[in-house]
């Protein structure tokens, strides 16, 4: 049940939403998916109501895990690349949000990747997690799953589909507006290689878009 939040400031009322989020346990003692988590939950995301970039991911890995912080990994080194921004810039609560679509790391499949996203959380926790954005200008949409809740309907022909009609898809009138990107793990890189435009044509769009949005000081 996700819980209703009315306190004197939205920075207040954020940080005890985040709290919640930060204590929930529904994937591993009330899963609604399959069976339960196969570990202690340790939700990991970044948020504050004054950013206006948000980081839509998938769910943390697990060094992220380990860590508590979100893309304390390879994956991050490359993201953080693509975007043009420091660690510093980066892990700014202030200006940068980092929502996955699921908080917690799913555990591992029987090839040692990673499991999908939990429904449970998404269910519980985006939409008023998002909500508690009011600043947000540009969300950041990384892999299938986020694409696909984000971009509903328009989410049509997989991820690669929805990468190439980025320019459609970011001057669309939905607001805060929408930039797919595919996720930054090594095992993608097959797909930048096939991909030539990606580098070529949308990572300067990005850069420019995330400076745009964080501003000229976090390079």
């Amino acid at each position: 049940m996700v819980m209703s939040f009315s306190l004197s400031s939205p920075e207040q009322d954020l940080e005890h939403l985040l709290a919640a989020v930060r204590a929930c346990r529904v994937c591993r003692d009330s899963p609604r998916y399959g069976g339960p988590l196969p570990h202690e939950p340790r939700p990991v995301l970044q948020a504050a109501a004054s950013a206006r970039l948000c980081i839509a991911s998938q769910a943390p890995g697990m060094r992220a895990h380990a860590s508590g912080r979100p893309f304390t990994d390879t994956s991050g080194v490359r993201l953080r690349s693509w975007l043009g921004l420091s660690e510093d810039a980066f892990y700014d609560v202030a200006r940068v949000a980092i929502v996955p679509m699921a908080s917690c790391f799913p555990g591992h499949d029987a090839r040692k990747g990673d499991l999908p996203p939990r429904r449970e959380c998404a269910e519980l926790w985006r939409m008023p997690v998002l909500l508690a954005l009011p600043n947000l200008e540009l969300i950041l949409v990384i892999g299938q799953y986020a694409q696909a809740w984000h971009l509903g309907g328009e989410f049509r022909g997989g991820l690669t589909q929805a990468v190439r009609r980025w320019r459609e898809i970011l001057a669309s009138s939905r607001r805060p507006r929408v930039l797919p990107l595919p996720h930054p793990s090594w095992r993608n890189n097959g797909w930048i290689r096939k991909n030539p435009w990606f580098q070529a044509e949308l990572l300067p769009a990005l850069r420019q878009e995330v400076q745009a949005s964080v501003g000229p000081r976090a390079a």
